[in-house]
């Protein structure tokens, strides 16, 4: 009998529970994912992501799990067969985030389902999509002012393009211990778009110029959109080498979708691929999340940060929207110009419904969507940017 009783003793002193006392700071980290989990569920912001971001985040501040270990990978280079002998589940599915492999597969993804129609009938949309990355720079500047370091500071101003796979691709690289607060920050203000962009909307223009109707935009050829995905390939890659891995998934899914001779494996791409990808990506960056590096100063900078660098680049993309309505005598409707953000498809969408408010007869959707998918590539083309200057 006390042999039993030592054992059932034993289990509990070697029990998670027992270690809880000694690691209070894990039960903080616990509460924060459960709070996650229930905004991802109760109210349905960016759930596809969340979820899994806020559960690998439960998982790793169990005490005694060892699930995760960020030590692995805070080196610029990884030691594969440590990660292997040492490492848990999440260590080993957290290689593909590391590696630069989910966040390229989110983006062949993306390129599948992506229409750049409106944004080859529109060439000038693609300047409303490099306004709004401003956003990214500015902040890039203000980091730097709170005493981030440049690498740091690079990593935590791509959350102005509204991008949550090119963040955490930025941040897996310059700043893997902030990765966690990055990646929930970014996905938590791409789910606030409606929320966030209206009022700055309204603010920078008059009721006048949201009441402006644009004209029908012309229909593209199937041949200048097997062609597009191409020569932006092409071009991109060779001015910024570091974007090529990003921006040559984005435009090979969308080369699939607009050829129309591999339906099989643009199904594959849009469905099961992503979801798989998704599933990962989640749990391995909320992994990332543990008391350590989530519980500090640096995650309170990091959100107000990402939440001026957001604000930033709405009001850059509209103000370059007021001087393209200007110059083209009013022909251009300046809400279309927060669309350049990269929050796909909601930020076009917010344009339309905020233009609709004062006009009924507005139609701004597709006019938003050029400037949108262009924020797409203009953040990529910023991230590999900072990559090649910081990395």
């Amino acid at each position: 009998m006390q042999v039993f009783l030592d054992s059932i003793l034993g289990i509990l002193q070697d029990s998670g529970f027992a270690m809880l006392a000694d690691n209070w700071l894990n039960i903080v980290m616990m509460g924060v994912a459960c709070f996650l989990i229930y905004l991802a569920v109760v109210k349905q912001y960016e759930p596809l992501l969340l979820l899994g971001i806020a559960f690998g985040m439960l998982l790793t501040n169990l005490p005694g799990a060892e699930l995760f270990h960020m030590d692995l990978f805070l080196g610029q280079h990884i030691d594969f067969q440590q990660v292997v002998e040492e490492g848990g589940l999440i260590d080993l599915l957290y290689l593909g985030v590391k590696l630069g492999i989910y966040p390229s597969l989110i983006f062949l993804g993306i390129g599948s389902m992506t229409d750049f129609g409106p944004l080859i009938a529109n060439p000038k949309s693609l300047l409303l999509g490099a306004a709004a990355q401003a956003g990214i720079f500015f902040t890039f500047v203000g980091a730097i002012l709170l005493g981030f370091s440049p690498e740091f500071a690079a990593a935590i101003g791509i959350i102005g393009g509204a991008d949550g796979p090119t963040a955490i691709y930025v941040a897996k690289t310059l700043a893997p211990a902030l990765l966690g607060s990055i990646a929930i920050a970014a996905y938590s203000y791409m789910a606030l778009v409606p929320v966030i962009q209206p009022p700055i909307m309204k603010a920078l223009t008059t009721k006048k110029e949201r009441m402006i109707e644009m004209t029908q935009l012309r229909s593209v050829s199937k041949t200048e959109k097997i062609i597009f995905p191409i020569g932006v390939t092409l071009i991109v890659s060779l001015l910024v080498p570091s974007a090529a891995p990003l921006m040559g998934m984005l435009m090979f899914g969308n080369l699939m979708k607009e050829c129309g001779v591999v339906d099989r494996l643009v199904k594959t791409a849009q469905n099961e691929l992503m979801n798989i990808v998704t599933i990962f990506l989640g749990v391995s960056v909320g992994a990332t999340a543990t008391a350590e590096y989530f519980l500090t100063w640096e995650t309170i900078k990091i959100v107000v940060l990402g939440l001026i660098a957001f604000s930033i680049g709405t009001a850059c993309g509209i103000l370059f929207g007021k001087l393209m309505c200007v110059m083209t005598k009013g022909k251009v409707n300046p809400l279309i110009g927060s669309a350049g953000v990269s929050a796909v498809p909601m930020a076009a969408r917010v344009s339309q419904k905020v233009g609709q408010k004062d006009n009924p007869k507005n139609f701004l959707l597709m006019h938003a969507m050029g400037p949108n998918v262009a924020g797409v590539i203009g953040s990529a083309v910023a991230a590999g940017v900072l990559l090649s200057v910081f990395a």
